[in-house]
């Protein structure tokens, strides 16, 4: 995922985080899906080594 599409995927899982948090605040299962919302948003908004290429390590005798 490049920046701008896991900024613009961290943003909408948050906004939707605490749209279910602020909706459901009675029901505690609901309130529960909205904080796991929240950290998935905010985990996907920071993760940054995914944009990281690795080099590709050949084994010795293999062409």
């Amino acid at each position: 995922m490049n920046t701008q599409s896991r900024t613009i995927t961290g943003i909408i899982a948050i906004l939707l985080g605490l749209i279910i948090l602020n909706g459901g605040y009675p029901n505690y299962i609901l309130s529960t899906y909205g904080l796991l919302f929240i950290v998935i948003g905010i985990v996907i908004f920071l993760n940054k080594k995914e944009d990281d290429i690795e080099k590709i390590k050949s084994k010795k005798g293999e062409k």
